[in-house]
């Protein structure tokens, strides 16, 4: 969904006004990366110097982060003002709206997933195997597992944190395994899910080459 709106909003991520800002309202799923993890959102609207983001819960401190479309795109971001559910950010470089809009992809779109590192018991034809999920969205997750798991076998997934999940094999590759969820999340519950599962870290520099630029690019 998009929309054109008007660009004068003085909140809008702290823009400075010398510019005439083209303001898009988009409300696309999408998420922050941070040196504490990955948090799911909704990029409410954008410019070509900034964004606003509607938020599930209250984001880290640190002012860098790198915000990440559903197509994989990757910007990175500078908070300057956070109230409520709603946060302004503006981009470290200026951003082509046109692209955003499109949101193209050389590849099939899929839902906003989110990477984490948790201990998980995967449960399969009545045996319990040890299994690190990987990653998670809206419909599914990978994980790895040495379990002997057939595609399309029935699974449960259980993890302090995590309600239980009910899921299909959708794909094997070595001990890596792709899920797909029978009961599906809602945006909201998932992020707030996410937000629990990972805490913020004590504050850390704000070096734009530190850890969180790492993470973002797979470093």
């Amino acid at each position: 969904m998009a929309g054109r709106m008007d660009a004068s909003d003085p909140e809008f991520g702290g823009l400075e006004k010398r510019e005439e800002q083209r303001l898009v309202l988009l409300l696309r799923p999408a998420k922050v990366i941070c040196r504490s993890g990955e948090y799911l959102c909704i990029l409410r609207d954008v410019a070509s110097r900034g964004a606003r983001l509607r938020l599930f819960h209250p984001l880290p401190t640190e002012a860098l982060m790198v915000l990440e479309l559903g197509n994989g795109d990757r910007y990175d971001i500078e908070k300057m003002w956070e109230r409520g559910d709603q946060a302004g950010f503006v981009f470290a470089q200026a951003a082509a709206v046109e692209h955003l809009i499109e949101e193209r992809s050389r590849y099939r779109k899929r839902q906003v997933r989110a990477r984490l590192t948790l201990d998980v018991k995967l449960t399969a034809g009545g045996r319990d195997y040890p299994a690190v999920l990987r990653n998670i969205s809206q419909q599914g997750g990978s994980l790895e597992c040495e379990a002997p798991l057939a595609i399309e076998q029935r699974v449960s997934l259980t993890a302090r944190g995590l309600p239980q999940l009910d899921a299909k094999v959708r794909w094997r590759k070595g001990n890596g395994v792709g899920l797909v969820f029978e009961q599906t999340f809602k945006l909201d519950q998932l992020a707030r899910l996410l937000f629990e599962l990972q805490p913020f870290p004590p504050a850390i520099s704000d070096d734009p080459q530190d850890a969180i630029f790492k993470r973002a690019r797979g470093g």
